[in-house]
């Protein structure tokens, strides 16, 4: 399993071989001594698994929690493809604002660790994407916070074409801004998962 940083501090892409035959396909999106390798400690310990099924245009995010310590994320796409965003919104980070895009897909069955505090979000580029979730805690409406995918602010490079398709909650998400001014912003913990 090839791994590599990526521009949000503590972020990491993982590529696994994938070993296709007459049958199909079986790859292993998770192997830990490469996770820990890269990451310098073991994956999280798993609280929850989750994953969930988007149409075409469908645009999920940016979510984040702001609490401390916040919820890791490994994801996976193991069916379909979308590009998934990261956006780092951690105050007092060396790349605070910094964001970064991946295609994922069930071709290359590439897999992003996601540090608390850092935003995720992601593009449903096929009808019936899956997105498969490790979580380092389970999730809690009350603590998921969003921000508009469409503030300057991020600068997130969506690609042009139909509106995506988003949930009344991400439609009337606020900005980098609004979040900063309301004191909803987590703040860098270098030691706990970054």
């Amino acid at each position: 399993m090839r791994s590599r940083p990526l521009a949000v501090a503590g972020a990491l892409e993982f590529t696994p071989e994938v070993f296709p035959d007459d049958r199909g396909r079986f790859t292993s999106t998770f192997q830990g001594e490469p996770f820990a390798a890269a990451h310098g400690a073991p994956l999280f310990a798993v609280a929850q698994a989750s994953y969930s099924t988007s149409r075409r245009d469908v645009l999920r995010g940016v979510h984040y929690n702001a609490r401390f310590p916040g919820v890791a994320k490994y994801v996976t796409c193991p069916a379909g493809s979308a590009l998934d965003f990261l956006v780092d919104l951690r105050l007092g980070s060396p790349t605070f604002g910094r964001h970064d895009v991946v295609r994922l897909d069930a071709e290359h069955a590439r897999a992003l660790y996601v540090p608390p505090g850092v935003g995720h979000a992601f593009l449903a580029e096929t009808d019936g994407t899956v997105m498969a979730y490790l979580l380092s805690a389970p999730y809690d409406p009350t603590d998921e916070l969003a921000l508009s995918p469409f503030d300057p602010a991020l600068g997130l490079p969506l690609p042009s074409g139909p509106r995506p398709v988003l949930s009344p909650r991400d439609r009337a998400a606020r900005t980098l801004a609004e979040a900063r001014a309301a004191d909803a912003l987590p703040t860098y913990q270098p030691h706990h998962g970054s």
